[in-house]
């Protein structure tokens, strides 16, 4: 698929965006589960990533996985590509990094639009409302902004 514009160039990067947090692990990730439960999606699974590594006898800086969706978004996405759902539902992980600072990354429109080869036209509000959606949650979560309405 031939990209272009913004499009190819957030794609051809790491595939992943996010934002540092002004809170630790604990305090984003609540952050987090609290405004996708106000916002009507469904959480799925919290994953402490930290504990399992314990749990086998491993060392593993904070890190949490939230996944969340909301099907009426994520299903037209899927009838443009059935392989959007090797990464949909939405996750955002949120750890603390080398530094010691905590990020929340998500991967992001362009990377999973590119990865399943779903043009911009395909669903192209459904495409705008995920992520939309997705770096609203993540701003909040981190203390980058604070809700003032309803999103879509």
């Amino acid at each position: 698929m031939l990209l272009i514009g913004s499009l190819a160039v957030e794609a051809a990067q790491n595939g992943m965006g996010g934002y540092t947090s002004r809170f630790d692990v604990e305090e984003t990730t609540k952050r987090l589960v609290k405004i996708v439960r106000e916002r009507g999606l469904t959480l799925f699974k919290v994953i402490d990533h930290s504990e399992g590594a314990a749990n086998a006898g491993l060392k593993l800086k904070a890190a949490k996985l939230v996944i969340f969706g909301n099907p009426e978004v994520g299903a037209p996405l899927m009838q443009c590509s059935q392989t959007l759902g090797l990464d949909l539902p939405q996750k955002i992980l949120v750890y603390e990094d080398e530094n010691g600072n905590v990020q929340a990354i998500f991967n992001t429109k362009a990377y999973l639009m590119w990865r399943h080869d779903v043009g911009p036209e395909c669903a192209a509000e459904y495409q705008r409302k995920m992520d939309k959606a997705v770096k609203f949650f993540v701003r909040y979560a981190t203390g980058n902004m604070e809700p003032q309405q309803k999103r879509d």
